[in-house]
């Protein structure tokens, strides 16, 4: 069976005046009918907008640099701004980590809700709202009948991104992109959340890419994990495995600086240095420059290499753990 989504070499690039930042780059993963992949990493590694490239979202000065993104076969880089847009928020969705990138501040919800199911299924005005209802009810917004007429600002911002998931679930997709949806939500809402997608994954065969920053979320979530750095995915594998055995030193530096993995009263561990300027990238390895690890090999390109069966790592010096 082939993946739902396969993304080879991907690269997208902005032209700023100060130079090229390399947002993403040489970026390479796949995702099967069904399965949840967690793409992890800090703050500018990329991440966000490997997402966006994805699904078409990229504005100038942005614009995808090279590589393919493989949905059903069909190139998505290929195709035009008419094709993509009669599938994205159909079969390929996306929930932004803020919900008003979703909803129209002056509008009512039914009328978004309505206006989302009408754009991509012939139906009737009553079957879109009673469609735009159950999926509200779905995410756990009580008396969702009534709240199909209030405005965005008559909700708390953990109601206006359940209502922004809701949109992105209504035609049930084959493909969904979710960037931090539920960073700015209370754990029980989290858990609410996090329980939906599982479910429609398994009941949809749905693929979902889950972007954060967020090992927690991720170790109880996904299937696979692919750790970016810098734009790069650094390593990639079962999430088990990742987790409990990683290879490259960034994510043992990442899953190592998580508090609950330090004894108590012991100093917290944490990654020395900072995440470097994607704008004067050296040649070589991006995270040597706080790698306890590192050689003058690592001046070089690092290899993807494959440190047991479908775990990988781009990496001169693997580690065990």
């Amino acid at each position: 069976m082939s993946a739902t989504l396969e993304v080879r070499n991907l690269r997208t690039h902005f032209h700023t005046r100060a130079g090229v930042v390399k947002a993403v780059d040489d970026v390479s993963f796949s995702v099967d009918a069904g399965q949840v992949l967690g793409l992890v990493g800090e703050s500018g590694s990329g991440k966000s907008v490997t997402g966006f490239s994805i699904i078409g979202l990229i504005d100038p000065p942005g614009r995808l640099a090279g590589g393919s993104i493989f949905y059903r076969g069909q190139d998505l880089a290929k195709i035009s701004e008419r094709e993509m847009r009669s599938l994205r928020g159909n079969r390929i969705a996306m929930i932004f980590q803020d919900p008003m990138m979703t909803l129209n501040p002056v509008l009512r919800i039914d009328t978004q809700m309505i206006e989302t199911v009408q754009a991509h299924v012939n139906v009737s005005k009553a079957e879109a709202r009673a469609r735009a209802r159950d999926a509200l009810g779905m995410v756990g917004i009580p008396s969702p009948e009534e709240r199909l007429n209030a405005y965005p600002h008559q909700f708390s911002g953990g109601m206006r991104q359940r209502v922004a998931i809701a949109i992105a679930l209504l035609h049930n997709p084959d493909l969904l992109i979710a960037d931090e949806p539920t960073t700015a939500l209370d754990m029980t809402i989290q858990a609410q959340i996090l329980a939906e997608v599982q479910k429609l994954t398994a009941e949809h065969g749905t693929a979902l890419i889950w972007i954060t920053h967020d090992l927690s979320v991720i170790a109880g979530l996904a299937d696979r994990i692919a750790v970016m750095y810098a734009g790069r995915v650094v390593e990639t594998g079962e999430a088990a495995d990742v987790l409990d055995h990683p290879v490259h030193p960034y994510t043992h530096g990442l899953i190592g600086s998580v508090p609950s993995r330090n004894h108590r009263g012991e100093r917290l561990r944490q990654i020395p240095g900072m995440t470097p300027s994607l704008l004067s990238l050296a040649p070589g390895c991006a995270f040597r420059s706080r790698c306890a690890h590192a050689t003058d090999a690592c001046a070089q390109e690092p290899p993807v290499t494959e440190t047991s069966p479908g775990h990988t790592a781009r990496c001169f010096h693997p580690v065990s753990s």
